[in-house]
C-alpha cells in the first residue's frame, strides 16, 4: 500500500476509511470480512465540512496566511483579530466561542486556570525538536533565558498532566501553545521628525518630545516599558520589573500620571493600526512599538527606526493552543494546523515583518539567502526588501535595526509579564489612562 501521509487522511477524509484502504491494497474480494464493501456513511471528503474558530491579535490574523492554510490543509479557517484584552477575555470566559486560541505566554497565568484550554500533546508536533531552546529549555547559546525578569515563555511552556490547569517548572509531556512567532520590542521613531538617533529608554519621557510620544495602553505591557523608561532615567529601580509590588506599582503610576499631566503623550494605543496611524501621520514621532508596525510605517515609504536601545529589549512569546471542546475530527485537523504553523511558510512570511520564527530552520528554506542574511544575521541586505504584501522595507546596503537575531535575543532583560498583582495594576493603570 502507499504510504499515507496524516495530514492527506485529515484533508480527503479518509482517517475514518483507513481499514478500507488497506483491504483494499490486500487484493481480498470486496464485501468479504477482510475488505468489507464501503457503507453510506464514508464521506472521502468529509474535512471539506471542517472550519476552526481562530481568536488571536492582528499580528498574526491575517487572510493570506489563513487562505495558504486552507489551500495546503483542505479545511476552512475562520479568524477574529482582537486586542489582547478582547482576546483573553473571551479564551477565559466563552469557550464555546472558539476552536485555537493564537495568544502570548505573558497571557497564560490568565487563560490556564479557566481550564477552557486543552494541554497540547507534544508527542503529535512532530517538529517540537525544531523549536529554538529558549521555548523549550528555558536556555539559548548557553544563556539561562529563563533568568530573565518577566514571564519567559518557558515559565509556563508545561502542564503538570494531560487534564491539567497546573504549570510545570520542568518539560513534561504536555504544552500550553505551540509558539510560532516572538520578538524583542523596543522604542520607534522617527528619524526625519526626531532629528537624531535615539539611544534609551528614557527619551520617551524627553521634555523634547512633548506631546509626540506614546506608550500602549495595555497594562501588563505598557507598565514594562514604563518601568524601562523610569530606570533608564534612574527615577526608580525595581526588584523585578516583572513582577511589581503593589509599592512600586504606584510609584510607577505616580511618574506615569506627571508625565500625562505635563503633556508628555500625544495619545495612548492598543492595537498595531492605531500605532501604525500613529507614526505615519507623524502625529507621534516616538513610541512603544511592535516590529511589524515599524516595516508597516517603513512600506509607505516613511523612515521609521527600530531602536536598539543599550538598556536592552522587552521580549515576547506567541504561540496557539486548543480549546477544551475540540474532539474527533476537529480535533485532528486542529493539529494539523499547529503542525502547518511550524513547517515553515508561516514563519518566513511573518519574518518579513521582522518577526522570528520558532523553527527558524523550517522558515529558512521559504526565505532567499539575502532575506535569511538580512532579516536572521543582521548582514546588509544585498537587494532591496520586502514585506509579506510586496512592499519594499529596506534598501540594498541597509542593516537591520539591532542586527542579529544572537545580537537581539542575547540583550533581553525583560519578558512581558502577568503580574501576582496583576488585578491591582490594571486598577491603577485605568487610573492613569482616565486621569
Amino acid at each position: 500500500m502507499p504510504n499515507i501521509s496524516r495530514r492527506y487522511m485529515i484533508r480527503t477524509g479518509l482517517a475514518a476509511g483507513a481499514a478500507i484502504a488497506a483491504a483494499r491494497c490486500s487484493g481480498a474480494p470486496e464485501g468479504t470480512p477482510n475488505n468489507p464493501a464501503p457503507g453510506p456513511e464514508v464521506n472521502t471528503n468529509a474535512s471539506k465540512d471542517v472550519t476552526l474558530r481562530l481568536i488571536g491579535t492582528g499580528v498574526s490574523q491575517i487572510n493570506e496566511i489563513r487562505d495558504k492554510a486552507q489551500e495546503d490543509l483542505g479545511f476552512k479557517l475562520e479568524m477574529r483579530a482582537l486586542s489582547t484584552e478582547e482576546n483573553n477575555q473571551i479564551a477565559i470566559t466563552q469557550p464555546d466561542q472558539y476552536d485555537i486560541f493564537d495568544g502570548e505566554y505573558f497571557s497564560l497565568p490568565l487563560v490556564v486556570p479557566s481550564g477552557n484550554l486543552r494541554p497540547v500533546e507534544i508527542a503529535k508536533i512532530k517538529d517540537w525538536d525544531k523549536i529554538v531552546s529558549f521555548f523549550t529549555t528555558g536556555k539559548y547559546e548557553g544563556m539561562p533565558v529563563e533568568a530573565s525578569q518577566g514571564t519567559a515563555p518557558y515559565k509556563v511552556m508545561y502542564l503538570t498532566g494531560p487534564d491539567s490547569t497546573e504549570f510545570s517548572p520542568t518539560p513534561t509531556d504536555f504544552a500550553t501553545l505551540i509558539p510560532f512567532q516572538y520578538n524583542a520590542d523596543t522604542l520607534g521613531y522617527r528619524p526625519d521628525l526626531v532629528g537624531r538617533p535615539i539611544e534609551t529608554w528614557g527619551e520617551l519621557f524627553n521634555e523634547e518630545f512633548r506631546g509626540k510620544t506614546s506608550i500602549l495602553d495595555i497594562p501588563q505591557i505598557g507598565i514594562m516599558d514604563a518601568a524601562m523608561v523610569a530606570e533608564s532615567l534612574g527615577l526608580m529601580t525595581f526588584a523585578d520589573k516583572g513582577n511589581m509590588t503593589q509599592a512600586e506599582i504606584d510609584q510607577i503610576i505616580d511618574i506615569l500620571k506627571e508625565q500625562k499631566a505635563a503633556g508628555q503623550f500625544r495619545a495612548f494605543w492598543k492595537t498595531f493600526d492605531e500605532s501604525v496611524n500613529l507614526m505615519s501621520s507623524g502625529e507621534v514621532v516616538l513610541q512603544s512599538m511592535w516590529s511589524p508596525a515599524v516595516t508597516a510605517v517603513q512600506s509607505k515609504g516613511i523612515d521609521c527606526v527600530y531602536a536598539p536601545l543599550k538598556e536592552g529589549y522587552r521580549g515576547w512569546g506567541g504561540g496557539v493552543g486548543l480549546s477544551k471542546n475540540l474532539e474527533g475530527m476537529q480535533l485532528d485537523a486542529a493539529y494539523e494546523y499547529l503542525n502547518w504553523m511550524l513547517e515553515g511558510w508561516v514563519g518566513a512570511f511573518l519574518g518579513r515583518q521582522g518577526y522570528y520564527s520558532a523553527a527558524p530552520e523550517n522558515s529558512k528554506q521559504y526565505m532567499s539567502e539575502a532575506e535569511w542574511a538580512f532579516w536572521y544575521e543582521g548582514q546588509p541586505a544585498s537587494e532591496d526588501m520586502v514585506d509579506p504584501f510586496g512592499k519594499t522595507l529596506a534598501k540594498s546596503g541597509v542593516v537591520r535595526d539591532g542586527g542579529s537575531f544572537k545580537e537581539r535575543f542575547g540583550n533581553i532583560v525583560c519578558w512581558n509579564s502577568t503580574m501576582a498583582e496583576n488585578t491591582y495594576l490594571v486598577q491603577k493603570w485605568n487610573e492613569f489612562i482616565a486621569s
